[in-house]
């Protein structure tokens, strides 16, 4: 058996493999390490050591791991697989930023999640570091122009949202870990940045970086190519965040750094700085892929922007359905880098969908329960199977309002008055929601028994809505197929019809509780457009029902004019003609 040598730093985390030749970085001569001991090495400045192993046992070597699932893109130095595999090695620390440039993580940010996650769930201690002082810079790596410069209000707004996604879903892989420990910790980057002076920085970091590999950076060379340019702000990003891994490789004993495969640049401006300004070797970076389709576009994005992780930006149903939509193509892919499923499992779905028999879908389904239970915990995966059930055209699941409101912003929805509704027939009802364009169209589709009502297929043309048919006494889900849908939500009042049939009908909801924090009555202007995407208001009347007012209006597609609604908040438009 080969025998193995290591050097241990005193002050950190970690503990090394050497090979025979090494050098001491104090004297910068090569001597031989011929002791089957460690040994020890003193250095002017405090370095991390590794933390003993407590009860870890066998450890499982993530390194391999990420391999095996197409997590690893590159490693700056491939003695971390060595120290992965060690087992007298304690556990590492490993940190992934994420700046705060929007309210949520979104899933191109789920991969470094994940990736932290497996640290974890190999006894490894993970770092997840908010960017509060660099995301005020921006990280040019993967932009093709400038980041928008954010107010400190949305900034500190959107670092709080940040902060509780990446909390839960790390909380979850706590106990999962060798060592059965809460093995996580969110820091903020800003902490330290606020302490830090231009003139020391300048004289401390700045005279270890050199402009020529700084612009040699992959990310630098394309934003130079392209017609922005790149300001000099964005210029230093690199080595911001190349400080951040020398300030937590001092000071909190972290010495691997990962991110996608965008980030090679960043990541070695840290293990450089690390190295000439401490002199220390054992800080590591380690990449792992884009999220890309097999036809090579990005992975993450849905005709309505980006694939949110938090519930307040995208439900849980919908993002479920998200992934139970992928392609064939990439669904065994996407089951070995966004699940935790063991190879076996993985490899035996793989096998499963080639051979006569197989149920479609069922990969699918399986990688869109497992990973929205990692993003939204048991209860988000149950509102999302339940809401896919009630949704699902042929369901014997009853509806009720609780369960449609809950998917209501995630599929078209329009309001119409109860008294035209009653008694209206279901071809004229399907061109009136904005389901079908032409009656023509519906009567089409329903001969095909395509149309449901309230997820029962309709099969008679004659057939009127009648009160039983409103669910609740509130709402109707009129389904064209299995994936066109509306919910149409009925309103309580008879409406007079002013203005002619070349009138569009549209319904204002508006919060029930007066705006206190205002003098001002909320003015809305209407503009010249297009349908759908601006208010074209000629009249409006107040009616009061129950507690919540409403305003309707009858508006044509040319008018311009202005009104006002004295001390109420304006919530949403609901579009009929979606």
């Amino acid at each position: 058996m080969a025998s193995r040598t290591f050097l241990c730093f005193n002050h950190g985390k970690f503990l090394l493999p050497f090979t025979t030749t090494k050098f001491i970085p104090a004297s910068r001569r090569p001597i031989k390490i011929l002791s089957f001991s460690s040994v020890s090495c003193s250095l002017n400045t405090p370095q991390p050591t590794v933390e003993p192993k407590s009860q870890m046992g066998s450890t499982p070597n993530v390194v391999k791991i990420l391999e095996e699932r197409g997590l690893l893109e590159s490693i700056t130095n491939e003695n971390l697989r060595f120290v992965c595999s060690d087992q007298t090695a304690g556990p590492l620390k490993v940190y992934c930023g994420f700046d705060p440039t929007a309210e949520s993580l979104h899933l191109g940010n789920l991969l470094g999640l994940i990736v932290l996650s497996w640290f974890q769930r190999c006894g490894h201690k993970a770092v997840a570091l908010i960017g509060g002082a660099t995301g005020r810079i921006g990280d040019p790596s993967g932009k093709s122009q400038e980041r928008p410069e954010l107010d400190l209000e949305s900034l500190e707004k959107n670092i709080a949202g940040i902060m509780e996604i990446v909390n839960k879903i790390l909380s979850k892989n706590a106990n999962l870990g060798s060592e059965k420990t809460s093995n996580f910790v969110i820091l903020n980057n800003y902490d330290w940045w606020k302490e830090v002076r231009l003139l020391d920085f300048l004289k401390q970091v700045g005279r270890y970086a050199r402009v020529g590999s700084m612009m040699s950076k992959e990310s630098v060379k394309k934003r130079l190519e392209s017609e922005q340019g790149m300001s000099y702000t964005e210029f230093t990003y690199q080595l911001l965040q190349g400080y951040d891994f020398l300030y937590l490789f001092k000071n909190e004993g972290v010495n691997v750094q990962i991110g996608g495969s965008d980030q090679w640049g960043n990541i070695t401006a840290g293990t450089e700085l690390i190295r000439k300004i401490l002199q220390a070797e054992g800080a590591y970076g380690l990449t792992f892929p884009l999220l890309l389709k097999s036809d090579g576009t990005k992975f993450g994005k849905s005709e309505d922007g980006a694939i949110w992780l938090s519930p307040s930006m995208l439900s849980p149903y919908k993002f479920y359905q998200y992934f139970f939509s992928v392609p064939d193509a990439d669904v065994v892919r996407f089951l070995k880098i966004l699940t935790f499923l063991n190879m076996e499992e993985i490899n035996e779905l793989e096998s499963a969908m080639k051979k006569p028999g197989y149920v479609p879908n069922t990969a699918q389904r399986k990688l869109a329960e497992e990973i929205t239970r990692f993003v939204h915990g048991e209860d988000g995966l149950t509102e999302a199977l339940k809401a896919t059930e009630a949704l699902r055209p042929g369901s014997e699941t009853k509806l009720d309002w609780e369960t449609i409101e809950g998917i209501a912003e995630d599929v078209p929805s329009c309001s119409l008055p109860y008294t035209e509704v009653l008694n209206l027939s279901i071809v004229d009802l399907s061109v009136s929601s904005g389901l079908f364009e032409s009656k023509s169209a519906a009567r089409r589709l329903l001969k095909q028994g395509g149309i449901y009502l309230n997820n029962n297929r309709v099969d008679n043309e004659s057939k009127r809505i009648e009160a039983e048919d409103i669910v609740d006494g509130k709402v109707l889900l009129l389904s064209a197929g299995k994936k066109n849908k509306v919910v149409m939500n009925k309103a309580y009042f008879d409406f007079p019809r002013k203005g002619g049939p070349s009138c569009v009908k549209w319904s204002l909801h508006l919060n029930a509780e007066k705006n206190v924090n205002t003098k001002e009555p909320l003015r809305l202007t209407s503009k010249a457009g297009s349908l759908g995407k601006w208010l074209f208001v000629i009249k409006f009347w107040k009616l009061r029902v129950s507690h919540k007012p409403r305003y309707f209006m009858d508006m044509p597609g040319n008018s311009s004019n202005a009104f006002v609604f004295p001390n109420w908040v304006f919530m949403q438009v609901a579009d009929p003609h979606r």
